[in-house]
């Protein structure tokens, strides 16, 4: 029932900022975890970072860590990528996912979530 619509991507030049948004929508919204994931062409879906709703806990791929940060606007259902630092190789499209599980063990995993948006681009040039 809940539809998730992200927006914020665009060109950014290696070492730049970026700011994502992912916006859900409809009737309800009762996710525990969600998530952040990118796809660049030809390579698998890979997972990027994810929140914890209820406690604002954080996790981050290595690629990630010490550069990207995940939060969350309850009031506004809103979560949120800050991009710092960009690569290149961050180059992709990002997807937001929710999940009304909290899995530590597997929300990394893109069968975790059921609920998907339809991507932002993201590119970095160098």
């Amino acid at each position: 029932q809940v539809q998730l619509t992200e927006s914020g991507g665009g060109l950014v030049q290696a070492g730049g900022s970026l700011r994502l948004s992912c916006v859900a929508s409809g009737r309800t919204f009762s996710f525990r975890t969600m998530g952040w994931f990118r796809q660049a062409p030809g390579k698998d879906r890979e997972f990027v970072a994810a929140i914890n709703w209820s406690f604002g806990a954080t996790y981050y791929s290595n690629s990630a860590t010490g550069r990207f940060t995940v939060s969350r606007d309850s009031a506004k259902n809103t979560v949120y990528l800050q991009m710092n630092s960009l690569k290149s190789e961050d180059t992709a499209v990002y997807y937001c996912a929710g999940d009304p599980n909290f899995r530590p063990l597997s929300m990394s995993e893109s069968a975790s979530y059921g609920s998907w948006g339809q991507g932002t681009q993201v590119t970095v040039s160098s």
